[in-house]
């Protein structure tokens, strides 16, 4: 196999930054170990959360013991991810949701969630310090001058790929026992970079973001794109060696597939969209959804705009879904902070039962939901897919442009974290299905106004509708078959 760290796509990284890479590697296995001799056993267990909602089974990775369970070889998939955030789970379980309704069996590998392996200490590392930087993105001075030039240039370089590259040969060791001909589709460059290191032979890369970074490439993969900006900026490598012009990707190596969003959502967009012109048209409370991400970095930002809607939700004109996710100690604080909240919020607090309970119940035309409702969940699945259970009975999705830019709901987009993210809101804005980005509060709350008071909602609910009818949502249908091809041919 030839060295994928020192020439990537036919461009070739100079001695020194490969050499840069060399050192990247060694400090890992200096820090972590190096565990390629170890012969890790797999273990395939029921997921207990999104297991009776998608099908999906769990792969444990473990030195301990001997392996359990069996694979499917035939009708398996693997859906392999990290958890850095929420993003890489949510597109994760779209993947297992298309998987399943197509009738596959998807396996879940999460490497960061071995704590035995190397693996799963180098994605560790990093994500507490992606976790901490999203934190003190909040400093304007941080952000400007380290946070948004990492996200945006940084992570474009061919160079930042050549190091991940060497240091993804640390987490190929998880995959010694796994099937190599059952597909992988990877939410994160990391599992595929991974997966093609292992010797896995049918890989897809399912890129995440619409902003073309060199951070996101695994030559070997199979590469598919959700927007056709960012599918031009791919094929040509665009700015990936400062003003040089690259050698392109082969054309068979990139595919573009549109939005990755589960068949459970994309399946009821007609109907979901149906049903908040109904709500609008007979004056009930407009339903807003606000959903932090998995850094916990949009307190502040919650707190105003429940501060401003308030007099909306005591007059009926608004309510409000609020999804911590796993993080308790957002929602506490502000409980704490705004008093005017007291008596109007209901707490739906690690009951997953509770939680299922009232999104089928707000799916009822029949039921009317006021005040607000906040949901936290300790563990991570519950925590992620609270949003989508809620996505479907909202009217107006809360969120900073991440991979919720293009989920098929009416979006109002705070402000990001990581310029990359930017290129979310324009392009849903472009297609019609949210906002711009509103980068300061004075802006955010303008357009709430004009969800209350104008027509946005029906046009976002109008442009949702013509779009799925453009296939733009079925991007995740088009990557299991994709991947499932891959293993055909």
């Amino acid at each position: 196999m030839k060295d994928l760290a020192k020439e990537i796509f036919g461009n070739v990284i100079s001695d020194k930054d490969y050499n840069s890479a060399l050192k990247s590697k060694k400090s890992y296995m200096k820090k972590y170990g190096d565990d390629s001799g170890i012969d890790y056993k797999i273990k395939v267990t029921d997921n207990k959360v999104i297991g009776p909602l998608l099908g999906v089974k769990n792969v444990e990775v473990t030195a301990k013991g001997n392996s359990e369970g069996e694979m499917d070889t035939q009708k398996g998939i693997i859906v392999g991810n990290i958890r850095m955030g929420f993003g890489h789970y949510r597109i994760s379980m779209a993947m297992a949701s298309y998987a399943r309704h197509l009738g596959y069996t998807p396996y879940w590998m999460d490497l960061n969630s071995y704590p035995e392996t190397t693996c799963t200490k180098v994605i560790g590392h990093q994500n507490d310090l992606y976790s901490l930087g999203s934190r003190l993105s909040k400093n304007a001075l941080f952000n400007k001058l380290v946070w948004e030039p990492t996200n945006y240039e940084g992570f474009r370089a061919l160079t930042y790929n050549s190091k991940d590259q060497k240091n993804a040969e640390l987490m190929a060791p998880v995959y010694k026992n796994v099937p190599k001909d059952i597909p992988v589709i990877a939410t994160h460059v990391w599992p595929a970079q991974a997966a093609i290191h292992a010797g896995m032979k049918h890989v897809v890369n399912a890129i995440p973001d619409n902003w073309p970074m060199a951070l996101h490439l695994s030559e070997g993969s199979l590469h598919t794109i959700q927007c056709r900006n960012a599918y031009m900026g791919y094929r040509i490598l665009n700015g990936m060696n400062k003003k040089k012009v690259c050698k392109p990707m082969p054309q068979d190596s990139l595919v573009y597939t549109g939005h990755y969003i589960d068949y459970e959502l994309v399946s009821n967009i007609e109907k979901d969209c149906e049903a908040r012109l109904d709500r609008k048209k007979n004056n009930k409370p407009m339903r807003f959804l606000l959903t932090i991400g998995g850094a916990g970095a949009q307190k502040e930002i919650f707190a105003e705009i429940i501060r401003y809607l308030l007099p909306h939700i005591r007059n009926g004109k608004a309510m409000l879904y609020v999804n911590v996710g796993d993080y308790r100690n957002v929602w506490d604080q502000l409980v704490s902070e705004i008093s005017d909240m007291k008596g109007l919020y209901t707490e739906h607090m690690d009951n997953w039962e509770d939680t299922l309970s009232f999104a089928q119940k707000a799916l009822n035309p029949e039921e009317d939901i006021t005040g607000i409702h906040a949901f936290y969940h300790k563990d991570i699945f519950e925590a992620v897919y609270t949003t989508n259970l809620l996505m479907r009975s909202c009217d107006v999705l809360v969120t900073k442009p991440s991979e919720l830019a293009f989920y098929p709901v009416p979006k109002l987009f705070i402000r990001r974290v990581g310029k990359h993210e930017m290129w979310g809101a324009i392009h849903s804005a472009e297609i019609g299905d949210g906002t711009l980005e509103c980068r300061d509060i004075p802006h955010t709350i303008q357009m709430l106004d004009q969800f209350l008071e104008t027509r946005l909602l029906d046009e976002m609910c109008e442009a949702i509708v013509l779009n799925k009818n453009m296939g733009i949502y079925d991007g995740a249908k088009k990557v299991v078959e994709l991947a499932m091809g891959l293993k055909e041919e």
